[in-house]
């Protein structure tokens, strides 16, 4: 009877059954919680004065995601910041087009872009990082949209596809495998983040619950849908050990 049973079971491990369950040890690792370790870094997307309440661009409940970062800072040895640094007349900027206003789009040599308005202008107070972020062990800040012609959501690559900022290799070089994005927002620059860091071969974690959206025509749910084609994990702060 023995071998026979055995072969039941291996049947049923093929196929659908197998499926499931690997979807039940996932939900059985995240219950034991994901234990950061020197090969994985927190990158904390945007968490700039323009993108809470009272900025130039706020991300509604902006500022609420400062002391989930905080928490989940002492768990890494390892952070990323990334700063939005915009020029002046910047080309994602509504004001630097005739005839257009913020939201509207414009075909741009790169694509379609969201004009935004005028926002984290280098060097003012909207651009800078939100004076409660506690980041003791940050290593490394990523400047974005800073070429005037071309924007930039990514941490990981400018907007036109081609330009890389350099953090992919930093982080290799460094030895990290995994990292959990967090900051604002979650259906720009954090999910373009996301998605680029799997295309350079990290495993990728975006901690919702330390995010916050713009949520612009539906963007939210693109957003997740576009992560998790991607292979982007999606969890929550209470998930990290």
């Amino acid at each position: 009877m023995y071998p026979a049973t055995r072969r039941t079971m291996l049947k049923n491990l093929s196929g659908a059954g197998l499926v499931a369950v690997a979807g039940l040890a996932g939900r059985m690792a995240f219950a034991a919680g994901i234990r950061p370790d020197g090969k994985s870094a927190l990158i904390v997307v945007d968490v700039q004065n323009c993108f809470v309440t009272g900025g130039t661009l706020p991300v509604k409940g902006g500022e609420e995601v400062v002391p989930v970062i905080n928490q989940l800072a002492a768990r890494f040895e390892n952070i990323v910041i990334t700063q939005d640094w915009h020029t002046p007349g910047h080309a994602s900027f509504a004001s630097a087009h005739a005839g257009k206003k913020p939201f509207d789009t414009q075909k741009m040599p790169y694509g379609n872009q969201v004009l935004w308005p005028d926002h984290c202008v280098q060097g003012s107070d909207d651009a800078a990082l939100h004076k409660d972020l506690r980041l003791p062990t940050a290593q490394v800040i990523v400047r974005k949209g800073y070429h005037q012609d071309v924007d930039s959501y990514s941490a990981f690559m400018e907007a036109d596809g081609k330009t890389p900022t350099g953090l992919g290799a930093y982080l290799k070089q460094r030895g990290i495998t995994q990292v959990f994005v967090t900051g604002l927002a979650t259906d720009f620059c954090v999910a373009w983040t996301a998605m680029d860091a799997r295309k350079a071969g990290f495993a990728v974690y975006v901690i919702e619950d330390a995010t916050r959206a713009i949520d612009l025509n539906g963007s939210l749910a693109a957003a997740w849908k576009k992560m998790q084609t991607a292979g982007v994990k999606r969890i929550q702060s209470a998930d990290i050990a």
